[in-house]
């Protein structure tokens, strides 16, 4: 049994590149400890939402306290938070590395160091974190591990001492990997004073208990009915449980200083805890709060509307809820002439909006159609006001703008150098330019600078399929440059739909102005009188497609007789069209909106 001692506490997580076998790694050392019995073990198992285990990748990062008696002979509190290796889910890696001493760094024997193990290896350096690289899928045919250990010491600048060959699948060196971790990651430093000081680093929202709040305490304790304080918020709760997770929640008398664990407070607004925050007693509080960590902000923006009007309020809610556990998500609410009242939403990527989407409609039943993404553009106006708008509603009167700003980033791209050729006429489509090109043991380094709007919807799609899925990429904010950009304004039967309109670069219009008509052509379904689909910039009309008319047969019951008489109905039922196209209402489908979402 584990009888408390800081010096035998170690925390730590995964990183690694998606699909390297960091959750396999994880179901293993649940394995080894005994923490999760054998009947109970199913693969992924710290993967609890339905959706991780479809998609077969992390989304949020799961905390897990394990006991492992080492070959010392002492019995070791082993706090392990797995995260997510997806670029749209670095925010999740940020935030679980702050509470750890130490990081495996794992990496695929076959594919090698991938551009993501490289930004999360930055990440886990710039936290002085002590890092322990493992060199996972050694039983595979192609597995190359002299040469992943030269990629791993040169690229990473990680030393390959301390490296554990090991293969998850197969159990080969799991129980080595554990012995590692009590080797090279430090035991957290001891507390200076008895203040408690508590880093929040996640939280969810339980329909039952209000908020349960996920922290790692540095000084200090946390006990049931002790009052404590938000920093931030300056607001005061009394701790109804503390506990620790293993891997279910286990309620527990005290939280003490290097431990992770949870607490519930009867906190029933979600607004209340902030991720990033320092938790405090309200009798005796620290003077300083604990360094948190950077609040990374949206990229990308979308609006979401309920299919029915009648369930906003629902949509809130289920918003509201979502935001405390996925603390990137940005909600505000705003309204669109055709969908009525909504919520313009900011993500960290298109994966990040994907999953949100899915989510809102599992979760909480909802039935809801989003906008067509978008970056935030800045606008310089004549009279030096400085606008930054996404939306393309919001889009200033043109004559009154001095300059427009599109923000760009700076991309990794990790590929086999039979590849360049097709990765350079990918980067000239998507408006990119390349800065550097650095060759490492038979792989090549490109460093591109892109706008960020080329590379919201499909260029990582089009990356795996021009380099047969061998090249990888990562990216990070850099800052605005000049650029050309434009409102593309859809309109459905001469009513503008600004659902569809977006904002684009002079040069891609025209194209994608086309692309988008023909889709709502092939979408929107027929009326009883033609339906005209334009796009256009300003006045102009840059692309048109129209919707035939579903027709009536109004002389069927004309047998013969003179054809004046078919005349006259013919002219009657041109007349009910024009009317009817005057007064008629588009109804416009669901799918629509999702397949201008999908529109290249």
């Amino acid at each position: 049994m584990f009888e408390y001692d800081i010096e035998y506490i170690r925390n730590f997580s995964i990183i690694a590149h998606i699909d390297h076998g960091k959750s396999t790694i994880a179901d293993r050392l649940l394995e080894i400890t005994g923490t999760v019995s054998a009947r109970e073990m199913q693969e992924q198992f710290l993967d609890a939402m339905d959706l991780e285990r479809e998609k077969g990748i992390t989304i949020k990062a799961h905390p897990v306290t394990m006991f492992y008696k080492a070959k010392d002979g002492h019995t070791y509190q082993i706090n392990f938070i797995d995260t997510p290796g997806h670029v749209d889910f670095s925010y999740e890696v940020s935030r679980s590395l702050s509470a750890c001493e130490g990081a495996l760094l794992v990496v695929d024997a076959s594919q090698g160091v991938q551009a993501q193990t490289l930004a999360n290896v930055l990440m886990a350096i710039d936290r002085n974190l002590e890092i322990v690289p493992i060199i996972n899928k050694i039983d595979l045919p192609q597995a190359n591990i002299e040469e992943v250990k030269k990629q791993i010491e040169e690229l990473l600048g990680v030393s390959s001492l301390n490296m554990v060959l090991a293969s998850a699948k197969k159990n080969i060196g799991i129980e080595d990997i554990l012995e590692r971790i009590l080797i090279s990651v430090p035991a957290p430093k001891k507390p200076e004073d008895t203040q408690l000081k508590a880093l929040i680093f996640d939280s969810h929202y339980d329909p039952y208990r209000g908020v349960m709040v996920y922290v790692r305490v540095m000084s200090g304790e946390i006990r049931k009915k002790s009052l404590i304080k938000m920093m931030a918020s300056d607001k005061t709760f009394e701790i109804l449980e503390v506990g620790i997770f293993t891997p279910n929640e286990t309620p527990t008398e005290v939280l003490r200083p290097g431990e992770v664990g949870y607490l519930v407070a009867n906190i029933k607004i979600t607004k209340d805890v902030k991720i990033g925050d320092t938790i405090t007693l309200a009798k005796n509080p620290a003077t300083t709060p604990l360094p948190g960590f950077k609040i990374i902000s949206p990229v990308v923006f979308a609006g979401i509307y309920p299919v029915d009007s009648s369930d906003f309020e629902e949509l809130k809610d289920a918003l509201v809820k979502l935001q405390l556990n996925d603390s990137a998500l940005h909600v505000e609410q705003e309204s669109s002439h055709a969908l009525g009242f909504g919520f313009r939403c900011g993500f960290l990527g298109l994966l990040h909006l994907e999953i949100t989407f899915e989510r809102l409609q599992r979760e909480f039943d909802l039935d809801i159609i989003t906008t067509a993404p978008s970056v935030i553009y800045k606008f310089t106006m004549t009279n030096s006001d400085i606008l930054y708008i996404d939306n393309p509603a919001k889009y200033p009167d043109p004559t009154l703008i001095e300059l427009i700003e599109e923000p760009f980033v700076k991309c990794h791209i990790m590929t086999p150098p039979d590849y360049l050729g097709a990765i350079m006429n990918l980067g000239m489509e998507k408006r990119g330019e390349l800065v550097k090109t650095e060759t490492m043991d038979h792989r090549l380094l490109l460093t591109y600078h892109f706008p960020m709007n080329e590379i919201l919807t499909d260029f990582n799609d089009k990356l795996k399929s021009v380099t047969h899925g061998y090249a990888s990429f990562d990216y990070e904010l850099q800052d605005y440059q000049k650029a050309d950009i434009i409102k593309l304004e859809i309109r459905v039967n001469d009513e503008p739909v600004d659902a569809f309109s977006c904002l684009v670069h002079r040069s891609k219009a025209e194209s994608k102005g086309r692309a988008i008509c023909k889709k709502l052509k092939d979408v929107i379904p027929p009326h009883l009188f033609k339906v005209p689909i334009q796009a256009a910039i300003g006045g102009k009309i840059v692309a048109r497609e129209t919707i035939g008319a579903l027709s009536k047969n109004v002389t069927a019951k004309c047998y013969g007789g003179d054809i004046t008489r078919k005349r006259k109905l013919w002219e009657k039922q041109k007349k009910g069209k024009k009317k009817m196209r005057e007064f008629g209402q588009v109804q416009i489908p669901q799918e629509a909106f999702m397949a201008v979402l999908k529109t290249d």
